[in-house]
């Protein structure tokens, strides 16, 4: 169980943290640069779905190809941590290594492309968010958070897909 969690988890985490380091050297490299939040989330979707393979791994190898809802939901959730967990530890390692600007990008961005009665609103909202992000563990929960929730839902629709009694 842990081998198909870890393995599964750390390819998804990988993939993951792959995308939002391309994401991020696309932004600082190209002031015109135009995010797609809808293609965003559809390819975390896409490499969520992994978490469908890694629960049917496990229940055809160790489970006689019988598996319960909640037994499946347990381990997609596990692969999805471990993937959320690898997220984590490769972006922020990213982000205070070699990309400490990228608040003032990303906030430059938002400033740029916003309309004119937002901007103020839009520079107040990324300086309280240049404070909470320069807290480690402020930071680690919010990056938890831009992948975990999406992840979870992902497991518990793999679970529901693989599950057989």
């Amino acid at each position: 169980m842990k081998k198909i969690i870890l393995l599964f988890g750390a390819i998804i985490g990988a993939i993951l943290s792959s995308n939002s380091i391309v994401l991020m050297n696309m932004m600082r490299s190209n002031p015109d640069y135009q995010g797609n939040d809808v293609l965003g989330y559809a390819t975390m979707i896409i490499v969520f779905s992994l978490i469908y393979f890694g629960v049917r791994n496990y229940r055809n190898k160790f489970l006689e190809g019988k598996i319960g809802l909640w037994k499946a939901f347990k381990i997609g959730a596990l692969i999805c941590f471990t993937a959320s967990t690898v997220y984590v530890v490769i972006g922020l390692s990213y982000y205070y290594l070699f990309a400490p600007d990228f608040i003032d990008v990303y906030a430059e961005y938002l400033i740029r492309n916003a309309a004119a009665e937002h901007v103020e609103a839009v520079k107040t909202q990324m300086a309280n968010f240049k404070e909470m992000y320069s807290k480690p563990m402020v930071a680690t929960l919010i990056t938890y958070m831009e992948v975990l929730p999406l992840g979870l839902v992902v497991a518990f629709i793999s679970a529901f897909i693989v599950k057989k009694n």
